[in-house]
């Protein structure tokens, strides 16, 4: 596991056991209170007590180091763990009770330390379950630029990190077909690289090379930084490229990684949380308003109330996007007739478009036919804010610079729907789009959120 993702997986179940300790403890105070033994109970300090039960549990993980292994360790070792955690727990509440003199109930004090064993036991050995399950849907697919022993033993430890895949690797020279290692992998040249980022899904690229090679791939590096594409360098070389570059470690292997895209984990997933959290919310409220539009839609014009078409998603991934059909059917075989009165060359937007529906340019213009794309946010193909996502043949036609657009997850609104949406120019639109991805972060997406608003309300811009 690289050690970014090592940390925010040590971040996340430590505000797991906070949340586990915290419930641990009032169920064992609701259990006891149930029990009309002879003696009276209460806790004095209530929250005092919780506060330090929390807190010594969290301390207790850390001390035994017990958050490092999550998710990778078998259940015998997280048994273990979960025990050990919860002993060292309530004898540092053991002591703390002497030295206040709290008089705490003994049948309460064991009722705590069973309850937070099983909370936290039961969760960790689902999570191992569920990180195995968001690993195997969220693979990695990376490049190794290099032939030789270097590469050879980088591709041996990417075999074991979890949710990698190697999609193959590069030679700079004369080097096999075939690279052996657990599996079989393909080696390309090093030329064949631009082909391979517009062909296959690429989420990054490893350099395992001597040092001296390294010195001349400076081209090599600005091509995928024009792209957007992450970079991580086995060795101590500093090319001369604008990514936001770190460095970490993988196994006993340091790598420098070259992001010229958002890549702190933590934030995006925050990102997603907020994502997942407005666009549930918006389908459990806005659901009686999508049933009209899509009765309308029927009732309107000849075809199926929705949409779909195949787009780009984050660094290349194809998705079916959905909309409220707007235009009439045939539309898609009809475009190459009204191309002429298009503005742009690239991604074409027909001003008046004749095959819009009634109904149809009624949604374009407040952005209506789009409210089914919050589907696509809750299966994690968009978000909320970010680059639109584009049809495939207009990648193709995309230059280098542009292509890294492509490098943030897309989503509904972005810098472009805030300046004027359909009238902005194709270049502009992309220059847009990475100024937001050069300059992400909560806050932005935030004040995009509510600049786009008042922007749809009032139609303006939409064609």
């Amino acid at each position: 596991m690289f050690s970014n993702q090592a940390r925010k997986t040590r971040i996340l179940f430590t505000a797991a056991d906070l949340l586990l300790t915290g419930l641990a403890f009032e169920a064992a105070y609701a259990t006891r209170l149930s029990l009309h033994f002879h003696h009276d109970f209460a806790v004095p300090s209530h929250a005092l007590v919780l506060g330090f039960c929390v807190l010594t549990w969290m301390a207790a993980g850390w001390w035994l180091d017990v958050y490092s292994r999550l998710g990778r360790s078998g259940w015998r070792v997280i048994l273990r763990d979960a025990l050990r955690q919860a002993m060292l727990g309530t004898l540092g509440l053991l002591v703390f009770e002497f030295i206040l003199r709290l008089d705490l109930s003994r049948f309460f004090l064991g009722l705590f330390a069973i309850y937070s064993s099983a909370f936290l036991l039961i969760f960790r050995l689902a999570s191992v379950r569920l990180t195995g399950s968001v690993r195997r849907s969220a693979v990695r697919y990376v490049l190794v630029v290099g032939a030789g022993e270097p590469a050879e033993r980088l591709g041996r430890t990417l075999e074991a990190a979890p949710g990698v895949s190697i999609t193959g690797f590069l030679a700079t020279g004369f080097a096999p077909l075939i690279m052996q290692l657990k599996q079989d992998y393909p080696v390309y040249p090093l030329s064949d690289l631009p082909r391979l980022l517009g062909a296959h899904v690429v989420d990054e690229i490893l350099f395992a090379v001597e040092s001296p090679e390294l010195a001349r791939l400076e081209d090599v590096f600005l091509l995928c930084d024009e792209e957007g594409v992450r970079t991580r360098v086995a060795v101590d070389f500093f090319p001369h490229v604008n990514s936001e570059i770190r460095l970490e470690n993988l196994g006993e292997t340091q790598l420098l990684t070259f992001s010229a895209a958002p890549d702190d984990d933590l934030l995006l997933l925050v990102k997603r949380a907020i994502d997942v959290s407005i666009a549930a919310v918006a389908i459990l409220l806005g659901w009686p308003v999508m049933l009209l539009i899509a009765a309308a839609v029927r009732l309107s014009s000849p075809g199926p109330a929705l949409f779909s078409q195949e787009r780009c998603g984050l660094n290349g991934r194809r998705f079916r996007v959905y909309k409220f059909r707007s235009m009439s059917l045939g539309a898609e075989q009809r475009q190459s007739e009204l191309l002429h009165l298009s503005r742009r060359q690239t991604a074409p937007k027909i001003p008046n478009d004749p095959r819009l529906t009634p109904i149809g340019r009624y949604l374009r213009r407040f952005s209506l036919d789009e409210l089914p794309q919050l589907v696509n946010v809750l299966r994690g193909e968009m978000s909320l804010v970010g680059p639109r996502p584009a049809i495939p043949s207009e990648v193709a036609q995309y230059q280098r610079w542009q292509r890294r657009r492509l490098r943030m997850r897309p989503g509904l609104t972005c810098l472009w729907a805030v300046n004027g949406r359909d009238e902005v120019d194709f270049e502009t639109w992309m220059k847009l789009d990475l100024e937001y991805i050069d300059n992400w972060s909560l806050g932005l997406d935030c004040k995009i959120l509510l600049q786009t608003i008042p922007q749809v309300l009032s139609g303006r811009g939409a064609s």
